[in-house]
């Protein structure tokens, strides 16, 4: 998320999570728009979440195309920045992900918030029948529990003011378990990033089973 190695990493947007060329596309796109959490920073593209993703809805029967448009070491008003050109490729769904490395950098919420309602601003423009879908996230605890309540209220707040999907805590289940870490302690190994999927396929399984049966 915010340290220098990470940031000199950057992950390119990619037709599919799985390039194979034997690969059909079927089922809907999902656009992937996050840091190096969606990027998957420091594992192999098939271990990153959203290749998980794209996995289990094949075994689910509900077949979708993932495009992981992951950059590490972005802040929200990076990923403000980048979203348009993200957007040019059409997407049924488009899953945000960003604010991590915002609060790593104790960037106030007000600014955080306005960042990320621009982000989901400009996809509904440009984009107004995909379904979007906002990832919670949380702040350390070590900025004091004013910051860490309010940066966790922002998210439900956007979703619900923008009346956009959210995912509860993107993190859960993974954050503060040295097993399901790397070494930094902050980005999920493959095994944490299977779980990370679980949380997210969690709330996207309904809504591709939706767009599925129209």
């Amino acid at each position: 998320m915010g340290d220098r190695a990470e940031t000199r990493e950057r992950t390119v947007v990619l037709p599919s999570a799985d390039s194979s060329p034997k690969k059909t596309t079927r089922g809907p796109t999902i656009l992937f728009f996050g840091t190096s959490l969606t990027a998957g920073y420091g594992l192999q593209p098939e271990q990153a979440y959203p290749a998980v993703i794209e996995k289990k809805a094949e075994e689910a029967g509900v077949p979708i195309t993932a495009v992981n448009a992951g950059v590490s070491g972005e802040t929200s008003a990076g990923a403000l920045r980048r979203i348009d050109w993200a957007l040019k490729s059409p997407a049924d769904v488009i899953v945000i992900e960003t604010g991590a490395n915002d609060a790593l950098r104790g960037l106030s919420v007000e600014a955080a918030k306005s960042n990320i309602e621009q982000i989901v601003a400009k996809a509904k423009h440009a984009q107004p029948k995909a379904r979007i879908v906002l990832v919670e996230m949380l702040a350390p605890p070590n900025l004091g529990r004013g910051y860490t309540a309010g940066f966790q209220k922002m998210y439900s707040t956007v979703a619900r003011e923008e009346k956009v999907v959210l995912v509860p805590f993107f993190l859960d289940g993974v954050a503060g378990r040295p097993e399901l870490n790397q070494e930094d302690g902050i980005h999920p190994n493959a095994a944490g990033a299977r779980l990370v999927a679980d949380n997210v396929w969690r709330v996207l399984k309904p809504i591709v089973a939706d767009i599925q049966g129209q």
